[in-house]
């Protein structure tokens, strides 16, 4: 559950602690003070949303012995120190073995509050990602992750898990990249099928003269070339799962016969006159509006029909930018992990470019720029045009207002993601009144009960 920023201020002159509480409190700060470090550790874990300020001369733990056990807390705990004139070389080795930062005594009210803003600043940063993280492995049930907190992801999610098990047949509509295999996959793993094969055909890959043998297999002899017996993925599925990818590229003779398969659940390979009986399921997926290409006459309408037992739609990626940041993430870490490389999440601005721009490549179009951001590193160039291969207008919405709704809405959504619905919270994480946040929310379509898990 997501926290307000606090600081924790410890100095054991008890004027100083005064002075700096009321400065960080008329900042709009939570502030606690302490006059020794062995009460301030009790409140430190990794959880903690905040910022711990230490003077280095303490008595009992001093400041450096505060920062070591900080440290072995949360080493991204952000700790910043206060010095003495004297003390400026210790805290510069001390910022050498981790400290956030140092100020040096007497100092300004507005050096405070910047270094402390600063440090917050990271540390929200360094929770997100944590947050992040956390709903990553969260998806830990069987099967491929279809990541996204957004509304249609989650209802997405819940109709898998309601007819994974039904043994229907399934017809999954989508953009190009929009993760079609990923829900076909999905909806395997979590059936009473998993433990059997998963078969993926993509239909417009696959040459108009091979096909036949390809879905039905062959006995030996069948045509020329046909030395041995072949098993088809028809049979290849049986009491699995046969994923016929494109199903709209599949041709005419061939639809004919899937037709027939789909309705006696039998197979005779070619050059055999022996049925096959099979139990399987298929999933089938497209990019077209298959309704109107059988009305064209490019689709058989009764296969259409045959097929059209349960739909799962895929929302393209700019219907659901409040799940970029979270698909992003994942991709980092999958990157990381294939390419060895270290890559910092990205700043929010940054973050407002992907949000902005439209995604006609979808999710695979989003997986590609991350893996190129972890090749090149901290040097990745953000500009728009190495971001979206030279179209400078797509990386953008074409208004100012149409970007600020999108970076508005999703920091809403991150925010009742992470704090899971709870208004209160939410409130307390964007640090806006209840009836702002509720105008908003209505403004947005957004749903508490959405965010509950």
């Amino acid at each position: 559950m997501s926290q307000s920023p606090q600081v924790i201020f410890v100095d054991d002159e008890q004027h100083i602690c005064a002075a700096n509480r009321q400065t960080l409190e008329l900042a709009g700060l939570t502030a606690q003070v302490f006059d020794r470090a062995e009460r301030a550790l009790p409140l430190l874990s990794r959880d903690w949303p905040g910022v711990l300020i230490t003077d280095i001369r303490l008595p009992g733990i001093d400041g450096l012995e505060l920062l070591a056990q900080a440290q072995a807390i949360d080493p991204d705990l952000p700790v910043i120190l206060i010095t003495g004139h004297g003390d400026i070389s210790t805290a510069v080795n001390a910022m050498r073995a981790g400290a956030y930062d140092f100020i040096e005594k007497p100092y300004p009210a507005e050096r405070l509050l910047d270094t402390v803003q600063r440090a917050l600043d990271k540390r929200a940063l360094v929770m997100e990602n944590r947050n992040l993280r956390v709903e990553l492995m969260a998806n830990t049930a069987l099967g491929p992750r279809i990541i996204g907190h957004s509304p249609a992801m989650r209802r997405l999610r819940a109709t898998i898990s309601q007819i994974a098990d039904t043994g229907a047949d399934v017809l999954i509509l989508g953009e190009t990249g929009t993760g079609k295999e990923l829900v076909a996959r999905s909806l395997h793993e979590h059936s009473n099928r998993r433990d059997r094969n998963f078969v993926p055909v993509n239909c417009g890959a696959v040459p108009e003269s091979m096909i036949e043998s390809e879905l039905f297999g062959h006995e030996a002899g069948a045509f020329t070339g046909a030395k041995a017996r072949r098993i088809g993925k028809f049979e290849h599925a049986h009491e699995g799962t046969l994923f016929l990818d494109e199903i709209e590229s599949m041709p005419a003779p061939a639809q004919v016969q899937l037709l027939r398969v789909l309705q006696e659940r039998t197979i005779e390979r070619l050059g055999s006159n022996q049925l096959i009986p099979l139990d399987f399921r298929v999933v089938a997926a497209t990019k077209i509006d298959l309704r109107e290409a059988a009305t064209a006459g490019d689709f058989r309408e009764d296969l259409y029909y045959r097929l059209n037992v349960l739909t799962l739609h895929i929302p393209p990626l700019r219907e659901r930018r409040e799940d970029i940041p979270l698909l992003f993430h994942h991709f980092l870490l999958v990157a990381q992990d294939r390419f060895q490389r270290d890559a910092p999440f990205p700043e929010q601005d940054q973050i407002s470019r992907l949000l902005g721009h439209d995604w006609p490549g979808n999710v695979r179009e989003l997986r590609n720029l991350t893996e190129r951001y972890v090749l090149i590193g901290e040097q990745y160039d953000w500009s728009l045009e190495t971001l979206f291969a030279g179209d400078p207008d797509s990386g953008l919405p074409q208004t100012l207002p149409t970007q600020v709704e999108c970076f508005e809405r999703s920091l809403i959504v991150q925010a009742l993601a992470a704090n899971k619905g709870s208004i209160k919270d939410t409130m307390t994480t964007l640090g806006i009144p209840r009836k702002t946040l509720y105008d908003k929310m209505q403004k947005h379509g957004l749903d508490k009960d959405d965010y509950k898990d």
